[in-house]
């Protein structure tokens, strides 16, 4: 027996329950499906658990920066399965507490995978669902490597969830996971390696303060190896090897486990999107300029599953629900605003950035001018222990329109916000510079 809905949600993320909650607030009947506990990445296996680690790891590298300076640092470290249950104290909650909320809502709430039978209808385990719409918020997944022996990776799913840290790591991939569990785990007392198939990690991020991380993650002791492929990974006992190639030759690397940090891909993949009629590729489902399936009317997406152009954030996903559940229940007049998202890579220290880099400046044709500084000399860095910290502003001729922000340091978390603000509120340079801060605070400088 079909039951019938006005909406069917897929996926219990961001992207997912922000549209479930505000359709049903307006009367509809919505059903949400998840084949995970309810939550979505962020917050069960994603920023929110990884952010608590960081924390951790934080304060080890204060004491380590202090050291000699007022703070002695010997007997401080990171017990791992303490850490690891202070953890579970914001993850355990969500999945019990989501189901609840919806409820509560009255929105209907199915477990398992979904895979679709027609342009609107879906079978999850037993149940026939249809409805007037669905929206796909289904998340990501680990890329598939395709080398042998892949199987034999850890997720960050996995990684998230681990009793006992192992001595040896390799993280296979230079991007924010690799850098961001590196920075936690070398913190706790493991030998890690990044191996990167590219001569440049964090592509998303400028160059030059990237080049600043680098050096000081080598400097942590993480062995970052770039220029090489993982070609195989082989289990032997307890330890595993990892076959690797590089422009001087072939390599063999032992460690006790080898972590997935090589890119993730929209989870829509088993979904027989082929059978409702929904376009998509390696980015998701495609979509025009409302978030609807362009093949299919009946279909929005939105967050990692959308093939929307946003960046794969959290705060991106949420306002993208929202665009979707505007045009659900307005007709289409919404579009998503993706200017000025910031995204940070929450090492130690981190590295943020909102705007353009310079190539896309230059690739558009824009006049600009570039303010590039080591601030490592500076009050705010100093007073901190802060060997590595620096900022890189791209700022348009004329107007003083604040094209680009990139910052490295302190603080860099919270401070790209201030230029995230003045990018999507129209304010140039002379507005930031003419503005009274807080001081001292990073901010400030």
């Amino acid at each position: 027996m079909e039951k019938k809905f006005d909406l069917i949600v897929i996926g219990t993320g961001a992207g997912g329950s922000t549209v479930a909650h505000k359709c049903r607030k307006e009367g509809w009947d919505v059903a949400i499906i998840d084949s995970r506990p309810f939550g979505g990445t962020c917050a069960l296996r994603g920023c929110d658990p990884k952010k608590v680690l960081v924390g951790a790891a934080d304060l080890i590298d204060w004491t380590r920066r202090m050291e000699g300076k007022g703070i002695s640092s010997k007997s401080t470290e990171i017990d791992w399965q303490e850490l690891m249950r202070f953890k579970r104290t914001f993850t355990e909650p969500v999945p019990e507490n989501r189901e609840k909320g919806y409820a509560k809502a009255g929105i209907i709430a199915y477990h398992g995978r979904t895979s679709f039978i027609n342009q609107t209808t879906v079978r999850v385990g037993d149940n026939t669902l249809t409805a007037r719409f669905v929206h796909i918020a289904a998340g990501a997944k680990p890329a598939a490597l395709g080398i042998p022996g892949e199987e034999h990776l850890t997720t960050s799913d996995q990684f998230l969830e681990m009793e006992q840290l192992p001595k040896r790591i390799i993280f296979v991939g230079g991007g924010y996971i690799a850098f961001e569990f590196a920075h936690i785990a070398a913190r706790a007392s493991a030998k890690v390696q990044i191996l990167h198939r590219g001569a440049r990690p964090l592509e998303g991020f400028d160059p030059d303060l990237v080049n600043s991380l680098v050096q000081a993650t080598r400097e942590l002791g993480v062995d970052l190896r770039l220029n090489t492929a993982v070609r195989s990974i082989e289990k032997d006992g307890d330890r595993f090897i990892v076959n690797a190639s590089t422009e001087h030759g072939k390599q063999t690397i032992e460690a006790d486990m080898v972590v997935h940090s090589a890119g993730r891909v929209p989870d829509i993949d088993d979904m027989n999107l082929e059978k409702a009629g929904v376009e998509h590729d390696k980015k998701g489902v495609v979509v025009n300029e409302y978030l609807q399936s362009v093949s299919n009317p009946a279909i929005y997406a939105a967050g990692d599953a959308a093939a929307s152009g946003g960046l794969p954030l959290t705060p991106v996903a949420t306002m993208e629900g929202h665009v979707v559940a505007s045009n659900l229940l307005k007709g289409n007049h919404r579009t998503p605003n993706q200017m000025g998202v910031p995204t940070v890579v929450f090492t130690l220290p981190p590295l943020a950035s909102v705007g353009l880099q310079e190539e896309a400046a230059r690739q558009q044709g824009l006049k600009f001018t570039v303010k590039y500084e080591d601030t490592s000399g500076w009050y705010s860095s100093r007073r901190v222990g802060l060997k590595y910290s620096g900022f890189k502003t791209l700022v348009e001729e004329g107007g003083g329109r604040i094209l680009g922000a990139h910052l490295l340091g302190a603080h860099a978390e919270e401070v790209i916000n201030i230029f995230a603000l003045a990018i999507r509120s129209g304010l140039n340079a002379d507005d930031l510079k003419t503005m009274i801060y807080a001081y001292p605070t990073s901010a400030s400088d």
